[in-house]
């Protein structure tokens, strides 16, 4: 098998962004190549396409092949060599960032748990073939289309791994799916969204979610979601004096006017027009 190289590196230069993608390549390799030990200063994964090879840590040594996936981190001690009689040929993106190391946390891809090993279904080394791609061209946008491919990459990481994320360790599924329903509402609660549409949304049933979330929060979810737009409403009557109420209601997600007004003096002890003109006299 004839060996083969290929990398592009990203067209813009970056020092402390919160994420951004280096390089990507490939390589079909010989028999018997090998890399380190050697130490990186930023994020390296690596695909395997074909082949088999090795991949050692500090603590470990990992038999590798195709369908599977190792991620150096910055500052570890690593070497990696390709088998005699199948060498592999593998694809590779380097990454690195402020944002860099929650990333990979939140995928539980620990130095400790450096490998993925194979999936029925991998598209990591279709998403590093198209970042090598995008930076062959040299085109300034295409640093920002790296990093929604990168994204999708541990999209596949996260759906794949057979352990247990940091998330699952440290919080139980009730109070994180209470969380789920909190940031739900916190990012759609300017449209008109109902309780039933973010239930069916988060797939559990409502008699459930509403039972757990006022288990741990003390109000029901339709309570939270309207305090949450009233609250919304009230700051909107401050900051933007020139919205009218109905825009106000319109803005909060509630598209009635009347029942806006009756909701807000229900929370507030008085209509929102009368909010307004005792904030602005003060």
């Amino acid at each position: 098998m004839k060996e083969s190289y290929s990398v592009s590196s990203s067209p813009i230069h970056h020092d402390s962004d919160k994420l951004n993608v280096l390089f990507a390549g490939e390589s079909q390799t010989k028999p018997d190549h090998a890399l380190g030990p050697k130490i990186y200063d930023y994020y390296l994964l690596h695909a395997i396409e074909s082949g088999q090879g090795s991949f050692r840590t500090e603590s470990d040594v990992y038999k590798l092949g195709p369908g599977d996936c190792f991620l150096i981190h910055p500052g570890q001690l690593v070497s990696y060599v390709s088998s005699h009689t199948h060498p592999w040929k593998y694809r590779w993106v380097a990454f690195s960032g402020r944002d860099s190391h929650s990333f990979v946390v939140s995928a539980g891809f620990l130095p400790d748990f450096p490998v993925l090993y194979r999936a029925e279904t991998n598209h990591i080394p279709h998403y590093i073939h198209l970042i090598q791609e995008l930076f062959h061209t040299k085109q300034e946008g295409s640093h920002m289309a790296a990093i929604g491919y990168l994204h999708l990459i541990w999209a596949e990481v996260m759906n794949h791994t057979s352990r247990p994320l940091q998330l699952s360790i440290a919080e139980p599924q009730v109070q994180r799916t209470v969380k789920q329903m909190i940031n739900y509402m916190s990012s759609q609660y300017a449209h008109p969204v109902s309780i039933e549409q973010m239930c069916a949304s988060l797939g559990y049933n409502r008699a459930y979610l509403s039972r757990i979330f006022k288990k741990e929060t003390g109000v029901s979810p339709v309570t939270y979601l309207l305090k949450l737009r009233i609250d919304q409403a009230k700051r909107l009557l401050r900051e933007r004096p020139e919205l009218s109420v109905e825009q106000v209601a319109a803005s909060v997600g509630l598209t009635d006017p009347l029942y806006f007004s009756r909701q807000f003096k229900r929370f507030c002890g008085q209509s929102p027009s009368s909010y307004r003109r005792d904030i602005s006299g003060m």
